[in-house]
């Protein structure tokens, strides 16, 4: 009796642990199986953010794109606003050159006008007298006449008909001084129409301002460097303005001296290209450009010297023919426009029977007091002369 109910009791302990541990294999089982339906549906979630990262990006990658190109369209239409409005203004300001040099002229034939009139005016006056005088001395004449001898009025005639003679004489010679005069205009005439007709001429218009690109706006805060020193030193380094506004990827550089601005046009373009921008880089960067522009300068004026043939050129003044490559007159290159006198000038003393290598020397330096550094007082015309001088060119 006893051993049956050990027996049950033995049974029933199995029985006990077998449920528990099958209990327990099943709930392992089924926890796996949750783990590994969780781990699913986190690598489900996973891919699913992965694949909307990823076409997100691809939106805004095609956003970006897009603004990008509205940008680059909308920036190129600016830079052509900008030239378009540099042209305008240039224009302008030879219109209100024109103008200006229409009235000193229309002004000075006003006086002259004037002049003539008033000498006319004192002129018929004087006429006037001796008309009076004559009458008065005819009548006093005829008076004398009636009592004098055949023998005396016949010389009283022969004097009139003397000054009468003389006077018909300063006629003649003042019709053939007219003539000599108006056939030596149309010779002068003919020899310019030549002299033009075998010289081509080139005009450029050139302004006060330059424009140098820059990568991105971003550049800009390097340009201008922490509290604006990099503008102050290449401004102090150049003696140009330097201007930076609204105008996308885009420095102006402002100046009336061309030399200085295209020496910071280029130094400001190896900066950039450099990508070092600091005070001291920039004092070494436009020492430098200072250097490789005085050459290109000297450069320019021996091209325009040997162009023209002439020979025999002080070094100083075949510098400041070069430094006539950056200057305009009236919208037309100075340096240009001095080799185009230079040929006019040789043609026209060719024609004259002149020394065509003398009227080319002439017509090359008739400007070069215009090379000149804008702070030195006096006109292009006297201190060309003074330079003409110095350097034995007079």
């Amino acid at each position: 009796m006893i051993l049956n109910i050990a027996i049950l009791i033995v049974i029933a302990i199995a029985a006990t642990y077998s449920g528990y541990f099958l209990r327990k294999h099943i709930a392992e089982k089924k926890l796996k199986s949750a783990e590994a339906e969780a781990e699913h549906i986190l690598e489900a979630a996973k891919k699913e953010i992965l694949d909307k990262r990823r076409e997100a990006e691809l939106e805004a990658k095609d956003l970006l794109y897009r603004m990008r190109q509205d940008f680059e369209h909308e920036t190129k239409d600016r830079k052509q606003e900008i030239t378009n409005l540099e042209r305008r203004l240039t224009q302008k300001e030879e219109n209100i050159d024109r103008r200006l040099d229409l009235m000193e002229t229309k002004e000075k034939e006003i006086d002259l006008r004037n002049g003539n009139l008033k000498k006319q005016e004192d002129g018929l006056k004087v006429k006037e007298g001796q008309l009076h005088a004559l009458v008065a001395e005819e009548k006093e004449r005829l008076q004398k006449i009636s009592s004098l001898s055949a023998e005396e009025a016949k010389h009283i005639l022969l004097s009139r008909l003397n000054e009468e003679l003389n006077n018909e004489k300063a006629v003649f010679i003042r019709r053939q001084e007219e003539e000599a005069r108006s056939a030596a205009d149309k010779k002068a005439r003919e020899i310019v129409s030549l002299a033009i007709q075998r010289c081509a001429a080139e005009h450029t218009v050139e302004s006060t301002v330059s424009v140098v690109n820059l990568p991105n706006d971003e550049m800009k805060g390097r340009v201008i460097g922490r509290e604006g020193r990099n503008i102050r030193a290449l401004e102090m380094a150049t003696g140009v303005d330097v201007i930076i506004d609204d105008t996308p990827e885009a420095v102006t550089l402002s100046g009336f001296d061309a030399v200085r601005r295209e020496i910071a046009r280029l130094s400001l373009e190896k900066l950039i290209s450099d990508g070092r921008i600091h005070p001291g880089r920039i004092e070494e960067i436009v020492e430098k450009t200072k250097k490789e522009m005085d050459e290109k300068i000297r450069e320019e004026g021996e091209r325009a010297a040997f162009d023209t043939g002439v020979n025999g050129l002080h070094p100083e003044i075949i510098k400041l023919l070069g430094r006539l490559k950056y200057r305009t007159s009236y919208g037309q290159n100075a340096l240009q426009h001095s080799k185009e006198v230079s040929y006019l000038l040789g043609v026209m003393a060719s024609e004259l029977g002149l020394d065509f290598k003398l009227g080319r020397r002439i017509g090359l330096l008739h400007d070069i007091g215009k090379a000149v550094d804008h702070q030195v007082e006096g006109t292009h015309a006297k201190l060309g002369a003074e330079l003409a001088k110095k350097y034995n060119e007079s």
